[in-house]
């Protein structure tokens, strides 16, 4: 089927021409784990889920990869440590089981390759050695910076002049510094913070080198998309390209650029000080189940500003419920639509795909309905204990609070209060079911009493 893409550097819609079509290759920039994915961390992993999603129906399950990276060392991270009291190590592995546990919840596949950056240090020394080689980058007080004024191109994917970044950008003045825009691809430690040997002294990447060196060590010299929050786009992206064309001259790094627009709430910008800031925790915990979060980040364009309400969430709630209880019970094995298909073929029009599901649904063709909404990460039979246990209620957010406390327990190893958790529930009527690499899972039992749960500390 024909695919197009809009390009955010050839500021159109490009038809996909993969390099490979025997190796179809995109990189996503992944989380920093430091907190909880909140919700607009979540909209790009379900976007490019469904671009995963369709490249492999495309082209083949085989014949797909996918990178999303895990930033795991960075400022903030060393920031939390330091708040915590505990070793880095442990706040990374923390999140990044959050991280990974809240996307499965939300549906998204795995990607084929999950590199932390902490992994790589020695292939991004290598890039750096490279850029000084050649007279792109330059140390100083222990630092290494990219001279941006070395790279004609820079600020072409932006769009921006260097006087727009500059105004527009959390600019570092230093002294060590040949311009302001320049910006650090190695910095020193001290004894407290995290470090490695490299030919300028102890120390630790800058975020931008780490997703060029991990890109390239996966994925090769070039490849086919990169994704990623439009708030990325500047100066991170920007970053990527100049270093990575630079230390690799002629090679063409990503092809494709594609960029989701930022999730608002109730038509305000997500923020702690307005009291609209939520995780994808807090929804589920709300008793707002994963699939239903899922529909609703689909509902809008992914290049649009989405704006959440819970509106939004009950209209997604209702759709789920009514084409769930016409799918109940028919077999996947129907070929999508091919109006979804077009859709999802035309910059992945989620909107359109699911006017089609909708339509589906309306003249009851409830094949044809699984298959295309599989197509989207909907309507699986892993997503669907929230619908086919009605009767759980209110207990429904209870139940999904004390799994979240059991699964924080067991990450802390108090094994103890994990069991005493599990055996409340068993003791209840819910059926617990653990899956290695995806989050866990529920259902009721015959003899479900939610009396039981009551009074239980999660």
């Amino acid at each position: 089927m024909a695919i197009q893409l809009y390009d955010s550097m050839a500021r159109k819609k490009r038809p996909f021409a993969p390099l490979d079509p025997n190796n179809v290759r995109m990189y996503v920039c992944g989380p920093t784990v430091y907190d909880r994915a909140h919700i607009g961390n979540a909209r790009p992993a379900v976007v490019f889920d469904v671009l995963f999603r369709l490249l492999r129906h495309t082209y083949g399950a085989d014949h797909v990869t996918y990178v999303r990276n895990i930033t795991d060392i960075d400022d903030k991270i060393i920031a939390r440590a330091q708040e915590r009291g505990v070793p880095i190590d442990m706040v990374t592995q923390e999140t990044a089981r959050w991280f990974q546990d809240d996307m499965a919840a939300l549906g998204c596949l795995a990607p084929t390759h999950q590199p932390r950056a902490t992994e790589y240090v020695g292939q991004m020394v290598a890039m750096i050695e490279r850029l000084i080689a050649q007279g792109k980058a330059y140390a100083a007080n222990g630092h290494v910076l990219f001279e941006v004024a070395k790279f004609p191109d820079y600020g072409r994917l932006s769009g921006r002049s260097t006087d727009d970044m500059i105004a527009g950008a959390r600019v570092e003045v230093a002294p060590y510094k040949r311009d302001p825009m320049d910006f650090v691809l190695w910095k020193p430690s001290d004894a407290a913070q995290p470090g490695w040997d490299s030919p300028w002294g102890r120390g630790r990447p800058g975020w931008h080198i780490e997703c060029s060196a991990m890109a390239r060590s996966l994925l090769g010299e070039s490849f086919d998309i990169h994704g990623g929050g439009a708030d990325l786009m500047f100066p991170h992206h920007e970053n990527e390209i100049a270093q990575s064309v630079c230390a690799h001259p002629g090679e063409g790094f990503a092809r494709y650029w594609l960029h989701n627009g930022m999730v608002r709430v109730d038509g305000q910008k997500m923020s702690k000080s307005l009291g609209n800031f939520f995780t994808v925790q807090d929804k589920l915990a709300e008793g707002v189940p994963g699939e239903v979060i899922r529909l609703a980040l689909l509902m809008t364009h992914y290049r649009d500003t989405l704006d959440l309400t819970a509106q939004r969430f009950e209209e997604a709630r209702g759709a789920l419920e009514k084409w769930r209880a016409l799918v109940a019970g028919v077999a996947a094995d129907a070929a999508p639509a091919p109006a979804v298909l077009a859709a999802l073929g035309d910059d992945l029009n989620t909107p359109g795909a699911l006017t089609a599901l909708h339509e589906m649904a309306g003249s009851s063709d409830a094949a044809g309905l699984k298959a295309s909404a599989a197509l989207m990460g909907l309507l699986g039979d892993g997503l669907g204990a929230w619908a086919a246990a009605p009767e759980a209620g209110a207990a429904g957010a209870r139940i999904d609070a004390m799994l979240a406390a059991r699964a924080d327990a067991r990450a802390a190893k108090d094994f103890a209060r994990a069991d005493a958790l599990r055996k409340a529930l068993d003791a209840a009527g819910v059926v617990v079911m653990d899956k290695p690499g995806a989050a866990t899972e529920w259902e009721l039992a015959p003899h479900f009493d939610p009396a039981k749960l009551e009074g239980i500390d999660a």
